[in-house]
């Protein structure tokens, strides 16, 4: 579709995981791959070359916080959002329909849209499909995310149910302007998103409505909001085979190296969250040693290296010593060490994700990284 495609090059025996290329007018990025999220145009912390040296091809940025500041005229007149970021690859904003959920105590919803109170400024802002695209529109993303209800309770029937009836409808509306203001002509690629709660007939009512639309891309999104992990993996588990196999599946918001794991044997491809940057500002790395505290005083004077296994360029010449000083010591550069080192853990995990496909082995991979990372020190 104009500058967009999918290839996928590889299946595992043991499960529906499998490898591929999700090509973009910035560029292209194998899968599975992981997005570092980027909020408000910068992902924390973060160099734009360091994001790429740590193995990052495509960002996320959110169109509510950046309509909010410095507002999307502002960001086109900057010259978009791969000016404004820096970032010469492809960059995917979200559409605010997770703030439907996160925002729920300051917003109201209706059939139209939603209208959130400002956090800057207190200010109403209302959305709608239409004004969320011709938001996206501007800040000129290559992909573009479908506004959607994510529901408050997932476990609430009659509310999910609600909820889903208003994304398809809104899912419509999305595709009409989206068209309107030019499509993949212009460079931009619409995902629709499924929702569904954790109910299997909701999650397959929404895929069968999500997919009647023909789109680069598809989104499960509404999971990781307190279901618990079981929830979530049958969640995954009703929507993913029923998605086409000839586009990209990308999972929203999760998540974990055990998360990776199980949507990526169902087949997801794309995933994004904010876990990486928001554990690095706190002191904790993910590492092959299990995840370690940094303020924690059993590495006060440690001369080791922080993770022998998967050693971020980033970190050379830091001992897990002197990385536990300047996060104890609330110095910025400890957070900004140690957001690199996630990102690079995260992204040469996808790697060997990768490699483990094509190698037929993915089952073993599994059994390795999960015994080694799931510790705590």
């Amino acid at each position: 579709m104009d500058g967009f495609s999918f290839e996928v090059h590889g299946t595992c025996p043991d499960s529906d995981a499998r490898r591929g290329t999700f090509t973009t007018p910035h560029g292209e990025m194998s899968t599975p791959a992981f997005m570092p999220v980027g909020t408000r145009g910068t992902v924390k912390g973060v160099q734009p070359r360091d994001l790429a040296q740590a193995g990052a091809r495509m960002i996320l940025a959110n169109t509510l916080h950046l309509h909010l500041r410095p507002g999307e005229e502002i960001v086109r007149r900057l010259g978009g959002l791969h000016r404004f970021m820096n970032w010469d690859g492809p960059i995917l904003t979200d559409s605010g329909g997770y703030q439907v959920f996160s925002m729920a105590d300051i917003s109201t919803i209706d059939d139209d849209g939603v209208t959130f109170k400002s956090i800057v400024d207190g200010d109403a802002v209302r959305f709608t499909p239409e004004r969320v695209m011709d938001i996206q529109r501007d800040l000129g993303a290559d992909v573009i995310m479908a506004f959607d209800h994510c529901p408050k309770d997932p476990h609430d029937r009659a509310l999910v149910q609600a909820a889903n009836d208003r994304t398809h409808h809104w899912l419509a509306r999305c595709v009409t302007r989206w068209r309107e203001n030019g499509g993949t002509d212009r460079g931009q690629a619409l995902f629709g998103i499924v929702q569904g709660g954790v109910f299997d007939d909701l999650r397959k009512a929404s895929v069968e409505a999500v997919c009647e639309h023909d789109l680069v891309g598809y989104a499960i999104g509404g999971v990781s909001v307190g279901e618990g992990r079981e929830a979530m993996s049958d969640a995954v588990a009703a929507a993913t085979p029923l998605l086409p196999a000839d586009r990209p599946r990308y999972l929203m918001g999760v998540g974990t190296p055990r998360d990776f794991f199980d949507a990526v044997e169902r087949g997801v491809d794309l995933f994004d969250c904010v876990t990486p940057t928001r554990h690095g500002r706190n002191a904790q790395a993910f590492t092959s040693r299990g995840r370690i505290n940094l303020r924690n005083g059993r590495w006060k004077g440690c001369d080791e290296v922080l993770d022998p296994n998967c050693m971020s360029p980033a970190l050379e010449g830091f001992s897990i010593g002197v990385l536990s000083h300047l996060c104890r010591a609330n110095e910025m550069l400890g957070g900004m060490l140690v957001t690199l080192h996630n990102l690079y853990f995260f992204h040469q995990l996808m790697e060997r994700m990768r490699g483990a496909i094509q190698d037929g082995n993915l089952a073993a991979l599994r059994t390795k990284v999960l015994s080694e990372c799931e510790g705590r020190a």
